[in-house]
């Protein structure tokens, strides 16, 4: 009975401890993802650091504006696409609601501005994004259709409503930490 006793009191230990480093590691996520959007007006400005000129010279690289012909309005252009790009990959990757694969749609077309705005040669920046974006399109919205179809087949049969389904598809923490963990 003893070895038993000690068995578990291990096992509990180590559940303990993996839990801790499971929290550590979230604190620490969380932290990062908090700092980053906080300097985000300090990121959106840095674009007015930029010189006036076409060829900005640094003592890591030399930047050439080409076709925006000033360097500081091609890093506005650059900002102006990737703080949104930031938010919505932020917003992916923390989002616990159902439907949050839909977020790869506007992840994909200002991923597709950024590149393209590097290939500045073109004339029309943002044209022709439907292009790019529908076979996401395709896959993305029918399988939320289908996700959303089940929720409405459940609401009819269960006599649930739609809070409440959301509610049962989102991920709940447990603990007093899962919660304070969720928001960071």
């Amino acid at each position: 009975m003893d070895k038993r006793q000690q068995n578990l009191k291990k096992v509990k230990e180590s559940s303990f401890q993996t839990g801790n480093k499971r929290l550590n590691k979230s604190v620490i996520v969380g932290s990062i993802i908090a700092t980053i959007i906080a300097f985000t007006p300090l990121f959106y400005s840095l674009h007015e650091s930029v010189p006036t000129t076409k060829v900005w010279s640094t003592f890591l690289f030399t930047y050439d504006s080409g076709y925006w012909e000033d360097a500081q309005y091609a890093m506005w252009i650059y900002t102006g696409k990737f703080l949104p790009l930031m938010f919505l990959i932020i917003w992916f990757f923390t989002c616990r609601h159902w439907w949050y694969h839909v977020l790869l749609i506007p992840i994909i077309m200002y991923s597709f501005q950024i590149v393209h705005s590097f290939r500045a040669e073109t004339l029309y920046i943002d044209q022709n994004q439907i292009l790019i974006l529908l076979p996401v399109l395709v896959l993305v919205v029918p399988s939320i259709y289908l996700i959303r179809a089940k929720m409405f087949n459940k609401i009819n049969t269960a006599d649930k409503t739609l809070e409440e389904l959301e509610e049962e598809f989102m991920i709940k923490p447990k603990s007093f930490w899962g919660k304070l963990k969720q928001y960071f």
